[in-house]
């Protein structure tokens, strides 16, 4: 009998969809037969377990370039130069066939790996009429399900990057044609939608006790949901309208935009929002612990000077949140190490990843008429917003005051006292060392009482919540036929939840203005949690005729990178350019007039270019394959531009 030693080192021998050392890195018992194994319940539910830690690997939300997060490559955020400068060499261009920095997992050769495992159980399963197990009766059922998921799962991480790919639904023996090519990127998405609908057949309504945080049926929904989604936007779907100029294999089919594809995003979203368990109660919830008056922090105090209220602090912590609003998420996948990189170094931290202006221009403000508005829109200055006091002269969204550490911001200090942070001058100034180059920390996760000596689990952000599905369902509304209040409602609600102003009436009669504030909802509630670095290109936002003619203004606005800054903003342009060709920043100046106290010193906010950025189209919105992939196998085609 073949040894299943054997199989794991020797089925994918020469083929490019993955290396054939990394089957397993250890063997729940690697002396075992084959047969041995997938005729014992508790062996293949080793081997399960194992594919769910390589799906965590592959897709951690905050740390999904090893250390860092997928953030500091967008308009989101910057990183520092440690660990390897990860993500600065996205940024200046230093990525190409032969080199992918920042490898957790969520590369090429690891995600088919991981597909490769999962046809290996799927069909040794089949082969040897695994038993159930007797003290769980219907478990190997639904562990069938979840592996089925998990394949579908691993394509679908591959096309989020590589877009067209070949959808591997069997096992690959050395003995077998390796010519493999890739398929569209929506016969891809109908392959991953019809093994989640199937693993949505065998999958419980959701799990409990000690198998709670499996996936369930609602993980399928939210799958089917998501590239659905995916195969909707401009990206994959009308390319041309948005200036897409690279020639994929299958080009034909992504030019034109087809309003059924939105219709499809429409229906599975739509499937989410009205999931139901068993008894009939909704499946998902928005969290809605603690009201308007609670501030208390995870040490129970307020030094946030009721800025931050407790439900924003505790909806990644709390279990509550995860039982009713959380679609997808893996445990324990960072510690209290992580807050240490990203603390300002005042508290002890590194700084590892800090928020740029763009993310922050666009919180919103709450208007004196009681609706939620840009701060760029030309109204704000008449209802008393101050770019030179951009925090406090309005009320910003309730996100921004706990997403972002700001100059003159309510944060306690070390001892965990309330004190304000001071980016003017001390460890936490600009260009100190580890400090900040962009006038902002993150502070988005994090336990505020938390110091160098204590410990944490983090768990969150999510692969994906409520919020995901209400967005991709209003969207899809408002596309096919416009806004209505039925989408107008659903967003609110999610604003509310934040103690967030509703979005004005007009949007409801304005398509165009409904789509601003689903697409900037989206910014703002899923901030450093892994959408910005997709979502951007999936909107081929660097090529869309509308930031190409901002990008022409800001360059034009000065003679330098900061006087560009600054007159491009006072001139009301509205947001900088969405090209991931630049950054911006907030420093403080010392000014007697100034509205921001900080000891006996006033201070005013000017913006700044921090640094210019490489982002060329059509090469940068998809990942190239590795070069060697493409010597292994030759029927690869390459990604345009690489």
């Amino acid at each position: 009998m073949r040894k299943l030693l054997f199989i794991i080192q020797f089925i994918f021998l020469g083929l490019t969809l993955g290396s054939c050392e990394k089957f397993l890195d250890k063997l729940p018992d690697d002396q075992l037969r084959e047969d041995e194994v997938f005729t014992r319940f508790n062996k293949v539910n080793e081997l399960v377990t194992d594919v769910y830690s390589r799906a965590k690997n592959s897709n951690q939300p905050i740390s999904w370039f090893y250390h860092f997060s997928s953030a500091a490559i967008t308009d989101e955020a910057e990183g520092s130069t440690v660990e390897g400068n990860i993500t600065n060499r996205y940024n200046t261009g230093d990525w190409n066939i032969n080199s992918l920095p920042g490898d957790n997992g969520q590369f090429w050769n690891t995600l088919y790996d991981g597909i490769r495992r999962t046809n290996i159980i799927l069909e040794g399963i089949q082969n040897y009429n695994t038993p159930d197990d007797i003290l769980e009766p219907g478990s190997l059922n639904y562990r069938i399900g979840e592996i089925q998921f998990m394949r579908a799962y691993f394509h679908y991480l591959l096309i989020r990057i590589y877009g067209e790919v070949p959808y591997i639904d069997r096992v690959i023996k050395a003995t077998d044609n390796m010519d493999f090519e890739k398929e569209s990127f929506h016969a891809v998405v109908e392959k991953i939608v019809k093994d989640a609908e199937e693993a949505y057949q065998k999958l419980p309504d959701r799990w409990q006790g000690q198998n709670f945080a499996r996936v369930d049926k609602g993980s399928a929904l939210g799958l089917i949901a998501t590239v659905r989604w995916m195969a909707a936007t401009p990206l994959w779907n009308g390319a041309a309208a948005k200036n897409y100029d690279g020639n994929r294999q299958f080009e034909s089919e992504y030019s034109a935009a087809k309003p059924e594809r939105w219709e499809k995003a429409r229906d599975a979203a739509k499937a989410v929002l009205d999931m139901k368990l068993t008894t009939g109660a909704k499946r998902y919830n928005l969290y809605q612990k603690y009201s308007n008056s609670d501030y208390n922090d995870s040490g129970g105090q307020n030094t946030s000077n009721s800025t931050v209220n407790t439900r924003l602090w505790q909806m990644y912590y709390e279990m509550e949140a995860f039982k009713e609003e959380y679609v997808l998420f893996f445990t324990k996948y960072k510690w209290d190490g992580w807050f240490g990189d990203v603390y300002p170094p005042s508290r002890g931290g590194g700084a590892r990843q800090q928020p740029v202006q763009e993310q922050v221009d666009e919180y919103e403000y709450i208007g004196p008429d009681g609706f939620g508005y840009p701060i760029y829109d030309k109204r704000a200055a008449k209802d008393g917003y101050d770019d030179g006091n951009p925090y406090l002269s309005v009320k910003r969204d309730p996100r921004f005051y706990r997403d972002i550490i700001f100059h003159g911001a309510a944060f306690r200090d070390g001892s965990n006292k309330p004190s304000t942070l001071n980016i003017a001058s001390g460890s936490d100034a600009i260009g100190a060392s580890n400090a900040t180059r962009t006038g902002y920390y993150l502070r988005k996760f994090l336990h505020e009482d938390w110091n160098r000596n204590s410990s944490v689990t983090i768990n969150a952000p999510p692969v994906w919540r409520l919020p995901d599905f209400i967005y991709i369902y209003a969207e899809a509304v408002n596309e096919l036929a416009g806004p209505n209040k039925e989408i107008y409602d659903l967003v609110n609600q999610v604003r509310s939840r934040s103690f967030m102003a509703p979005m004005p009436p007009e949007t409801m009669g304005n398509q165009k203005l409904m789509r601003d504030y689903i697409y900037r909802e989206r910014r703002v509630e899923f901030f450093y949690e892994n959408r910005r670095a997709f979502d951007f290109r999936l909107y081929l936002e660097p090529t869309s005729n509308e930031e190409s003619a901002k990008e022409k203004l800001f360059n034009t606005a000065g003679a330098n990178g900061n006087e560009r800054s600054i007159n491009y903003w006072k001139a009301g342009h509205g947001p900088y350019p969405k090209n991931q060709r630049m950054i911006n920043g907030m420093r403080p100046i010392e000014d007697p007039n100034g509205k921001i106290l900080i000891g006996d010193k006033k201070y005013r906010m000017e913006r700044f270019l921090v640094e210019t950025r490489v982002f060329n189209t059509p090469q940068h919105y998809l990942f190239p394959i590795m070069d060697a992939e493409i010597k292994k196998t030759p029927s690869l085609t390459q990604n345009p531009g690489w």
